[in-house]
């Protein structure tokens, strides 16, 4: 159905902030026009208007997805540089609309799209969720965007070597204001920064930290000059305190903090955006897919700690987002994310991570991760009850009876 009006009638309306029984909702374009406890009628002008009955239904906001990367069509993110941009980016468009179809209206790509993958969206050439993208993370030499193997010559140009896969690097103070101003002149809609040693990188320990405090500080500000933000891939205490003390505003994995680095980045109104999903997913099929030997050797320490680094964030207040970081054909996999938080935290958490508070995240409380007068219509239909069954969320979209983007349908099982 084309962008337009309707009106979803009898509905149970689940939020973050509870559920609603009995509630009819009114979209006028991309918008939510009204949302009422009686029946609702069409607005002036409108003329005919398709009325739903989602009786027996669950309505939520679409779900929001704030670490994805749309380029990793495989696990090996070294092969990335050695295929043709035009296909990545194809293929590219093909996970996208999958996860639309799973229910996600909106992701934030952690590195590697572009605007020219983001317009497409955008002018419908993509039936994706809204993209918001960091462009090309930024890396120190020998951090975790550095794919290079050991036996590269030191006076490869990496900045050419690696421009086809998810990062660049920059060195220095001058060179990372230069790159942070770059990403952000081709359309980037926050930075992101490599801060810690990672799993699918060669050369670096997991606990090593990346980027002086100098450099973190003037990406940061140079982020903020363009009214946005930073966020940081980090694992370890020391990674994430030094990385929230320089202004980063969200914490990506995060899944070796400890009880001080979380009341840090409390005190700092941070956020952490868990992608526990992926550490499953690479202990299940990582081998299968040629996800490199060295770095499944790095994954247990930060698989183990994944659902205690939930339980600290959780004591200390910090706001958690939802993230699923997944590679290659591990993709199919997003919605496992909501199963493995409600170990953990409660239905209701769960869903505030992938909803408001991703939302807030993107700068677009309000508008997106909530069924409320003025928002975005993006919208999913349940045939269930998340609240009681978080699995609901966790599957390829087989509970969705419908999923709407902006006023249209891109999933329709409603009949």
């Amino acid at each position: 159905m084309a962008v337009g009006a309707m009106i979803l009638a009898n509905a149970s309306i689940l939020e973050a902030a509870g559920r609603r029984d009995g509630m009819h909702v009114r979209i006028d374009g991309e918008r939510i026009a009204e949302v009422a406890d009686r029946p609702l009628k069409a607005g002036p002008g409108s003329g005919d208007v398709p009325v739903i009955d989602l009786a027996g239904k669950t309505l939520m906001p679409g779900l929001i997805d704030c670490h994805v990367h749309a380029m990793a069509l495989v696990a090996d993110l070294s092969r990335l540089e050695r295929l043709p941009m035009t296909y990545v980016g194809a293929h590219a468009g093909k996970l996208l609309e999958a996860m639309l179809r799973r229910g996600f209206t909106t992701v934030r790509d952690a590195g590697g799209a572009d605007w020219g993958l983001k317009e497409a969206v955008r002018l419908g050439i993509i039936n994706g969720p809204r993209l918001f993208i960091a462009g090309l993370a930024l890396s120190q030499t020998g951090g975790h965007a550095d794919l290079r193997a050991p036996t590269v010559a030191v006076d490869a140009c990496p900045c050419c070597t690696l421009r086809a896969g998810l990062g660049r690097i920059a060195d220095g103070v001058t060179e990372v204001r230069r790159a942070a101003r770059d990403e952000l002149r081709k359309g980037a809609d926050q930075i992101k920064i490599m801060a810690s040693g990672g799993i699918a990188s060669p050369t670096d320990p997991i606990d090593a930290t990346q980027y002086s405090l100098e450099e973190i500080t003037a990406i940061v500000e140079e982020a903020q000059a363009w009214n946005t933000y930073v966020m940081a891939h980090a694992y370890t205490p020391k990674s994430i305190s030094r990385a929230v003390q320089c202004g980063v505003r969200t914490i990506e994995h995060g899944n070796l903090i400890d009880d001080e680095a979380a009341r840090l980045v409390a005190r700092h109104q941070a956020f952490v955006v868990p992608t526990l999903v992926t550490y499953e997913a690479l202990g299940r099929f990582g081998r299968e897919l040629k996800f490199p030997e060295d770095s499944l050797a790095k994954l247990g320490r930060v698989a183990d700690a994944g659902l205690k680094s939930l339980e600290i964030c959780k004591r200390h207040g910090v706001r958690i987002g939802h993230g699923s970081d997944l590679l290659g054909e591990m993709h199919v996999h997003q919605g496992g994310e909501f199963v493995i938080k409600g170990e953990v935290l409660s239905p209701s958490e769960v869903i505030a991570g992938a909803t408001t508070v991703n939302a807030e995240i993107l700068g677009r409380a309000g508008e997106l991760g909530v069924v409320a007068p003025d928002a975005l219509a993006d919208l999913i239909v349940i045939d269930g009850d998340p609240l009681k069954n978080l699995a609901l969320l966790g599957t390829e979209g087989t509970h969705l009876e419908a999923v709407i983007k902006g006023g249209a349908f891109a999933v329709n099982r409603l009949g």
